[in-house]
């Protein structure tokens, strides 16, 4: 983990390069050049230039801050409540605030100890501030909102100067049908900077997402409004490990800090296949039992695998598929036979790389289920034996690389690879688990492959995608306007949409 003085000198180089490109607006930017560093950042900087004061004092204001009627009508605000308590008490010891957005940037909800409020306050970082990228320039708000994906934005790159001495780490809140929803975003001053915390962030927001899939509770599950007064309320608790022990910033110390990472930086990227035929290939032919489910987080590559247990060689991948009717695992070159929990307890792990707490996994694979701590260690135990010890304890984590059909569309998706993630798609994720954090990842991948597809030219990707999606009438209309008049195909493609259609 890198020193404080790697920290200074990385805020310094940004700082540098911050009053060349934006301060002083060098000329040399222009429509072929730009100032180095994250594309995505100096981006950012270039759409919000003309339109935003880099030497602002705070955010405006929306509605004059008076945002409980939003709050209160929110679709967030049940799940919320139902976290924050542990929320809070993360921010806090952290030495963090918290917050919540609607999808406009307008912060509705905060928390955190009240010397971060207070700083947070003198730059409107306060329910009713607006932060998307038109109103605040580049913030990591303001990215989520616009890309849809994680974000962090480390000091000197925020637009605004005035936030030059934050750290903000961000993650979108996605409704079960993938509109986004608003935003989740922990932030500190740059020397708190801690890669925990976008782990903290997407498992908050997976949490809040699982929530919004089940059905409507009970009033007496509800907080009222009058009960609730500000938005602070405390309800069951879902635990993620702060980003760096240590106390609040007014007792002067803080965790060990680290450079910041680009929000969607990781070990590897899990797509390599073994030297062996890869057996989650389409045509690879490999035939192993089925199984069944998994649960919630966010995407991307599993941590380096460490040396085995005498200073061998690391071990290999486990090869995940876990899209479609058809689930199983292959580790080691063998076909491993999991029970239905633990192969959503798997295909969790390989979607959120950075772990989930006990209480997150609970809340994923059980929801309000009477399932004691136990119950969930066992599962826990009996998959870490059956991967020879590969999941770290406290927080869950994989520690050997894992190949996962859902992580490899993901990431198809992500680089704009369509052809790729849609020969990957073989259907819903393990369409007959009922686990709450498998629903909201379910839909998420359905909503990102279908939207992908319908806005595509290539009848190509629409057949391929309607023979795994044979309800879809929608795709196969787009499929008949797309194919040439002579296509021979048209005749089972219509069979296709006549059949949907009667359904």
């Amino acid at each position: 983990m890198p020193d404080s003085s790697e920290l200074s000198r990385r805020r310094a180089e940004l700082t540098e390069n911050w009053s060349r490109w934006v301060a002083a607006r060098d000329p040399a930017w222009g429509p072929a050049g730009g100032p180095p560093g994250r594309r995505e950042v100096a981006d950012s900087w270039r759409r919000s230039i003309p339109t935003v004061d880099p030497h602002r004092d705070g955010a405006p204001v929306t509605d004059g801050g008076a945002v409980h009627p939003r709050w209160n009508d929110s679709p967030l605000r049940g799940p919320v409540t139902a976290v924050s308590a542990e929320l809070r008490s993360t921010a806090e010891d952290a030495g963090y605030i918290a917050a919540v957005t609607d999808r406009t940037g307008t912060i509705l909800w905060t928390c955190g100890g009240s010397v971060m409020r207070r700083r947070a306050e003198r730059v409107n970082f306060a329910p009713g501030g607006r932060w998307n990228e038109p109103a605040m320039g580049t913030n990591a708000l303001g990215l989520t909102l616009r890309t849809g994906r994680p974000s962090t934005v480390f000091s000197a790159e925020h637009l605004v100067e005035a936030l030059h001495g934050w750290v903000c780490y961000c993650a979108p809140v996605r409704a079960p049908d993938g509109r986004i929803l608003g935003v989740i975003d922990l932030s500190s001053t740059w020397d708190r900077c801690h890669p925990m915390a976008m782990s903290l962030v997407r498992t908050v927001a997976s949490a809040i997402e699982a929530r919004l899939a089940e059905p409507a509770r009970p009033a007496r599950h509800r907080l009222s409004a009058a009960a609730a007064g500000t938005p602070t309320a405390v309800g069951a608790p879902v635990r993620a490990a702060a980003p760096g022990a240590g106390p609040t910033p007014d007792r002067g110390r803080g965790p060990a800090p680290v450079r910041p990472q680009r929000p969607d930086a990781s070990a590897g990227d899990g797509l390599d296949a073994p030297a062996a035929p890869d057996p989650l290939a389409p045509d690879s032919g490999v035939d192993v039992a089925a199984a069944s489910p998994p649960t919630a987080a966010a995407p991307g590559a599993p941590p380096p695998a460490p040396p085995g247990a005498e200073g061998g060689p690391p071990p290999g991948p486990v090869l995940l598929r876990c899209l479609g009717e058809t689930a199983h695992c292959v580790c080691d070159g063998a076909a491993l036979r999991l029970p239905p929990r633990q192969l959503e307890i798997l295909a969790l792990l390989a979607l959120e790389p950075l772990g989930l707490t006990p209480a997150a996994l609970r809340l994923a694979l059980y929801g309000d289920q009477p399932v004691t701590d136990s119950t969930l260690k066992a599962e826990v135990s009996h998959l870490r034996r059956a991967l020879g010890g590969h999941i770290t304890p406290r927080r869950y984590t994989l520690t050997r690389p894992v190949t996962c059909d859902a992580v490899q569309v993901l990431r198809a998706l992500d680089t704009g690879d369509l052809a790729t993630a849609v020969r990957r798609y073989r259907g819903p994720l393990l369409p007959r688990s009922d686990a709450p954090g498998i629903a909201v990842w379910r839909r998420r991948i359905e909503v990102a492959v279908r939207s992908a597809v319908l806005g595509s030219e290539d009848p190509e990707l629409l057949l391929r995608y309607g023979a795994v999606a044979p309800d879809d009438a929608e795709v196969h209309e787009q499929t008949l306007r797309r194919l040439p008049p002579g296509d021979p195909r048209r005749a089972g493609v219509r069979g296709l949409l006549s059949a949907a259609r009667a359904d």
